[in-house]
Order: structure tokens, then sequence, then C-alpha cells
């Protein structure tokens, strides 16, 4: 099944390289594309015609990517004709309608002609593409359709109970002629051999038997510790050296037992030793070979039980332990289940004897799942006493996969019993291809987020390089590692799902994925707009250049331009917040239209991002507004010392949303723009940068107010925060109940600084009117009780009657 559906992977992959050659070949002439649209319909007429007859799964799945294929060709060859369509019509008007009563020139009227002929037959041949790549769906609905049905066939077939006699007498009538029928295969082998036994060479194959043994024993060896060594000395960061050992040794414990299997098989051959019977299980053996391997080496790389600190899968040494010889009785029964069947196959044998093989094979498997359940169970029985509650969780899903596995294990086994083998079968090779899958999906996504997270680092020798050739900063690297390891291992988990479905033989599966990724290669229409991978690819580029542009222009406006010119550091960031969002917009623009985006397609766009705005944006929008209002009016500018509310401050920063004032205390209030354009704000710096001292007090109105005129004069004086010019005044504001109020200014450099020699204003002057006796003050307020007057009837008493 492995080795089937990887060839099918090789196929389908190589039938899609001339898609894409055709995809990438704009510059072909019309002609040379309907002849290849004319190849592509030949090839769907001949998998119609393979389809009259009953074909195997193998056949299948080669017809199946055949029409994948030619469907993405017709397609792809549909749309470069519609280019050349919109070529031709361009050409036709640019030539215009002729005028009503002119006679044209011969020389425009047969190019004309000409081009309306070849308008003819492109558009013809447009719909013979779009017909084929319907045709050709059609025929891969009918191939997943025929396996479907035969997969369901399969399955549900049943014989009897291999618990009855009625079996194994079936398998007793047909044991004598499965038995002539393997001698047959063994003595027409050997008789092939024995005929050309004076050609033989004995060398090649103990060169072939040797060279296995070199490989698979000393050289994978030598090759594991080699890695691990050069990881150590070399590979930076200790989470990279322990995916990346995990991921060498598969690749070591897989590629060593493929070639060993290779050289003895080859040596076979070479030698004359191998007969034509005996290829096809040859050839199973090498496949096998590899896929054991590559079980073992899985189970090897994420267990590590002799190497603990190289270990992927957080878990105990005991558990590794344990687990380990499941990965060998893994690898050795999907080894005898393939070479059984390839023996069978080569055989001939018959149908009692492959359904008793199916069972043998069903009962190992089921053998096999049965065994890892109760490991498994006695390991979670003997920590489920020092279980957290952070591992509690785990447990609890490892519970619910374990109870799942029984159920089907349950299943398998009364599906057994009653003469469903093929079901039975399918279950235990789907828990097994499951574990495989979810294994190396594990492991994967480890090494994933491993590489992605250390390589594209802000720490990462390329981090370092990133960030000093094309100025990002570190926080954008480590984001971009995050979100490259986030997508790679989102598209691990497709796979591994497509992978998931293989055993079902459906539609589905790698197959399917494929077939998906070739269309998304060839784009996909959304709303009249072709989105491709090549597409967006060429977007982010488009606006990535945008904005690399955008950027280097702003540190130009920013850095030289502005610098030179009147402006004030306000209308400086004006201008420069004012031309970023510009200069973003259009980068985004651009991107829109590397997209095939048109103006008209933005416009809609635009338009239905306007009702959202009607809806529930009308704060943001009024934010945004007032902020232009604020940029372009400039009632507050950076630097200003403000008063919104009770809350006073320089303002810091002016965006388009909100305006950052910092206060007294060094937070920072953020105001909505809006709250500054309809809301009353105090602006102290706007008309000019001095700051005022007002001191306002009383004394007794028989005191002389020259003295105090004098004294107020000399404290202000005697301050050096005061300025001459506005010089100090001292005014009488008023005479009110028996004394004379005062009302004294006098100006600094700015407001920021009034406080505190308004401070050392009011103690000198205190200081003083308390060496001259001089009383000051509020005026005197004398809260008087009067007596309330109440009418009060007297309150008769029984005994003053009487």
């Amino acid at each position: 099944m492995f080795v089937s559906k990887l060839r099918l992977a090789l196929l389908v992959l190589s039938l899609l390289l001339p898609v894409a050659n055709h995809a990438a070949a704009q510059g072909d002439t019309p002609a040379a594309l309907i002849e290849q649209l004319t190849q592509s319909e030949t090839e769907l007429q001949a998998i119609d015609r393979a389809l009259d007859r009953r074909v195997g799964a193998d056949e299948q799945d080669a017809l199946r990517a055949r029409a994948v294929a030619a469907q993405q060709a017709a397609t792809g060859l549909a749309k470069q004709l519609e280019d050349q369509l919109a070529r031709i019509d361009a050409r036709l008007a640019g030539i215009g309608p002729v005028a009503e009563g002119a006679t044209e020139a011969p020389d425009i009227s047969a190019e004309r002609a000409d081009l309306a002929q070849q308008r003819a037959n492109i558009d013809a041949a447009i719909k013979r593409g779009r017909l084929a790549g319907v045709e050709a769906q059609q025929l891969v609905d009918e191939i997943d359709h025929s396996r479907a049905e035969q997969f369901s066939e399969r399955i549900s077939t049943r014989v009897a109970s291999p618990l009855t006699p009625r079996f194994w007498v079936d398998v007793a009538d047909a044991f004598p002629r499965d038995a002539r029928r393997i001698s047959s295969f063994f003595s027409q082998g050997m008789e092939q051999i024995r005929a050309r036994w004076a050609d033989v060479l004995f060398w090649p194959a103990l060169l072939g038997a040797a060279g296995a043994l070199i490989v698979l024993y000393p050289l994978r060896r030598f090759l594991k510790s080699f890695g691990q060594r050069f990881l150590i000395e070399g590979a930076p960061g200790r989470r990279l050296r322990r995916s990346a050992n995990a991921l060498w040794r598969i690749i070591v414990g897989t590629l060593t037992p493929l070639l060993a299997a290779t050289l003895f098989v080859q040596g076979l051959r070479w030698a004359g030793l191998m007969a034509d019977r005996w290829t096809s299980v040859a050839d199973a053996f090498v496949a096998v070979s590899g896929f054991a391997g590559f079980v073992v080496a899985l189970g090897s790389a994420v267990l590590m039980r002799d190497q603990p600190s190289w270990r992927v899968a957080p878990m105990q040494d005991d558990t590794a332990s344990r687990l380990t010889p499941l990965s060998w009785l893994l690898a050795g029964t999907s080894m005898f289940n393939v070479l059984m069947t390839a023996f069978n196959t080569a055989v001939g044998a018959s149908q009692p004897a492959t359904i008793t093989l199916q069972g043998l094979e069903a009962l190992l498997q089921l053998l096999l799942i049965l065994a890892a359940l109760f490991i498994l169970s006695r390991l979670r029985a003997a920590k489920a006493a020092s279980s957290s509650a952070s591992k509690a969780t785990t447990g609890a899903v490892q519970s619910l996969i374990s109870l799942l596995v029984w159920i089907l294990a349950a299943v398998s086994a009364l599906a057994l019993v009653l003469g469903y083998i093929s079901f039975s079968l399918f279950i235990g090779q789907f828990i097994g291809w499951a574990a495989i899958v979810g294994a190396t999906l594990y492991l994967l996504m480890a090494v994933v987020d491993d590489v992605a997270t250390s390589v594209f680092t802000r720490t990462s020798p390329l981090g370092i390089a990133m960030s000093r050739g094309f100025g990002l900063r570190g926080s954008m690297i480590d984001q971009f590692g995050l979100l490259l390891s986030g997508i790679l291992r989102l598209s691990l988990v497709a796979i591994a799902f497509a992978l998931l479905m293989i055993p079902f033989g459906g539609g589905g599966g790698l197959n399917a994925l494929l077939s998906q990724a070739g269309a998304l290669a060839q784009g996909i229409q959304i709303g009249g707009i072709s989105i491709s991978p090549g597409a967006i690819l060429r977007g982010v580029i488009v606006l990535v250049i945008g904005l690399t542009l955008v950027r280097l222009f702003m540190g130009w406006l920013e850095n030289r331009y502005l610098p030179a010119t009147d402006l004030d550091g306000s209308a400086r960031n004006s201008v420069s917040l004012v031309m970023r969002y510009v200069g973003i917009a259009l980068a985004v623009l651009w991107a829109l239209a590397s997209l095939n985006i048109g103006v008209e397609r933005i416009a809609l766009l635009l338009s239905a991002l306007s009702v959202g705005i009607g809806f529930g944006l009308q704060a943001i929008t009024q934010n945004f507004v007032s902020g232009l209002i604020l940029l372009a009016e400039r009632p507050i500018k950076i630097g200003d010392l403000i008063r919104v509310g009770t809350d006073e401050g320089d303002v810091k920063r002016i965006s388009v949303r909100s305006t950052e004032i910092v206060l007294a205390d060094h937070s920072t209030l953020i105001v909505p723009n809006s709250e500054l354009i309809t809301k009353t704000v105090l602006n102290k710096t706007l008309a000019g940068p001095l700051g005022r001292i007002q001191i306002q007090f009383s004394v007794p109105i028989g005191t002389d107010p020259h003295v105090i005129s004098t004294i107020v004069m000399e404290a202000f004086q005697a301050e050096p925060a005061v300025l001459e010019d506005p010089a100090p005044a001292v005014f009488v504001d008023a005479i009110t109940d028996g004394r004379i109020m005062f009302n004294c200014f006098a100006h600094v450099a700015s407001p920021r600084v009034a406080y505190g020699p308004r401070s050392n204003i009011l103690m000198t002057l205190l200081g003083r009117f308390r060496e001259t006796g001089i009383d000051i003050g509020t005026v005197p307020q004398r809260l008087e009780m009067l007596p309330v007057e109440r009418d009060r009837q007297p309150t008769r008493k029984p005994e003053d009657d009487a």
C-alpha cells in the first residue's frame, strides 16, 4: 500500500510538471496553445476508453493522476488563450469600426478579417478547453466513485468464520492446488537458474550481500554517530540540535535498509540468480525494507531510549524503554504482510489461501494493538497517582484515544470471528498507519517549530544579518519565525490528514491533496479575480517593496528635507504624518494592482467599507477626520501646554486617531481627537510662550495700600524668574466688607515654570506681612443662630378639667 501510493505521488508530480511549464509559457503562439489543447483532449479520450474495462486499484490511481494532469493542462491553456483573445480584442479596438459610408483601405480590411478569424478560432479553443476541464473532472469523479464502491465491496465481503469447520474445509480443499502452485513457483525459478548456470557469476551476489551488510551495520552506525558529532560541534541551540538529530536518524534509518536491500537484490540479478517470476517479490522486498526501516527509525527518533537528553518527546525513560519494541514489531508485521501479499500474487494463490493469509495478518495486527494498549494502560496506571493538574488533561486526552482504539480493536476481533476478514484487516492496518502518521506529524511539527524559531530570531546570525541589512526590528524577525512555524505546521497537519485517508482508497488522500495543490497553483476565481500562490507572492513582494520605498522616502523627508525648511516641529510632524499615510495607501494600491484588481474593484471595496463605516465605525471616522483637522488647522501643536477638563499637560504626539498628553505625574493621557475638536480645550501656549502668575489677597481697610503695593513689587523683583517685560503690576480689585481686595500679576518665561516662582513669592509675602503686622486673608464671615417662633397650643390634662 505504501509503495503504490509513493509511486502514485511521484507520478502525479511528474505529470504536473508539464502543467507548470504550460502555465509559465506565456509567450506561446495561439496555434501552439491550440495544439497542446488537442493533445490534452486526446489524453482524456484515452483515459475514457481505458475506463470501459475493469481496472485495478493501481491502474485507477494512474488514470486518475493522468486525468488530473490533463485537467490542469486544459485549464491553464484556456487561461493563456483568454489572454491571447484579450490582445486581439485590443487590436480590433485600435483599428476601430468601419465608418458608415467610408471605404476602408485593403490592407486594413485584410488585417481586420485576419484578426476576426483568429478571434473566432481562439474563442472556439477556449470553449474546448473549458469543456475538456469539465470532462476531466467527470472522469476523476467516476474513478473516485468506482474506487469507493470497490472499497465498500471489499470490506463488506463476508466468508465463513475461522471458528467454523467450513472455513478450514475450503482451505483444505484448495491446499493441494496451492501446494502445486508454490512448488511450481520455486521449481520454475530454479529451472531458469539451472538453464543459465554456465553464465552465473557468483561474485556479484557475494559483493551485493557484503555491501548490504556493510551498509546495514557499520555504515549506518557511523552515519548516526557522525551526524551527532557534527550537530554537537556546529548546530546552534539545543532544540535545533535535538530536532536535526532526530531527522538525521530517520533519514539514515530509512535509506540504509533500502540501499542494503537494493544491493542484495541487484547483486542476485547481476549474478543471474534471480528468476523472472521472483522479480515482483524481490521488488516488494526492497520497497518494504525501506518502509520498515522508516518505522523503526521513526520510533527510535521519537523515543530515544538510549539517549534521553536527545529525546524530542517529553516522556520518562521507563516509558521510552517499554514502547521501543513496539516499533520493531510494527515494522516486522508490515514487512510480513507486504511480502506475503506479494508472494500470493506471484504464486497465484487460491481465494481460500488468500483469505487465510488475510486472517493471519489481521490476527497479528490485532495482537500488536492489544500489546500496545496493555503497555500503555500499565504505564498510565503507574503514573496516575503522581499526575499533576496539568498532566491530568493530557491523561484525559490519552484515555479518550485509548478508549477509541480499544473499541476499534474489539470491532476488529468481532469482525474476524464473524468472517469479515477484510474489514478486520482494514481496521488493524488503519490503526497502525494512523500511529505512523501521528508519530511522523509530531516529530515534523517539532522539527519545523525548532528550525523556524531558531533560524528566524533576532539573536541568530541570519536575524542579525537581516536586521543590519534591511533595518528590520528584532521583534519583526521573531514574529516572522513564529508565523512561518505556524504556517508550516498547519500545512503538515493538512498533509497528515490527507495521508490518513489513504487506507480508505477513495478519492481523498494524497491524490486529492496533490490535485488541489495543482488547481491552487493554476489559481482560483473569486469574484472575477484569479488568486494563485504566485499572484499572492507577487502582491506580498510588491507590498514589501512599496513599504520599503515609503520608509526610505520618510527617512529622507524627516532627516534631510524638513529640517531645511522654516517649519516648526509641530508642522514637520503634521507633514510627516500625512505623507506617511499617503505613502502607505499608495503602496497598498500598488500591491492590489499587482493582483490584477482594477480601480473599479477597489472603488467597490471602498464603497462596501463605507457602509460598514456608516453603521459601526462612526467614532473611528470622527476621530480620523478630527485628526486631519488638527494636523491642518493646528489649534494644538506638539509641545503645547493644554488643559482638557481637569487634566493639564504637554502635547507629546498627534496622530490621526488620538492625541497623547504627558501629565505632571509623568503619566500619559490619550484623548480622542474628536474631544479636542468638539469640546473646550485651554491652550496656554497657543498665542505665546509666556506664563502669568496671579496672586489675590485682602487686607483690612485701614491698611495703607501703597505699603502693600511696595511690598508686593519688592517680592516680584526678588524672584529671578519674574520677567521685567511685561512688568509686574499690582491692582486694587475691590473694597468689600471692610477689606481691600488686591489682584497682582507677574509674567514668567513659560507657563510650565509658573508654579515654583508663585510659591516663592507667596512665601516672601507671608513673611513680610507677618513682620509688618499686616493681616491678610479673606473677608470674615459670621454665622448667627436666630430663634424660631412656633405657635404651640397648651396640652390639656384630665385633672385640669376635674
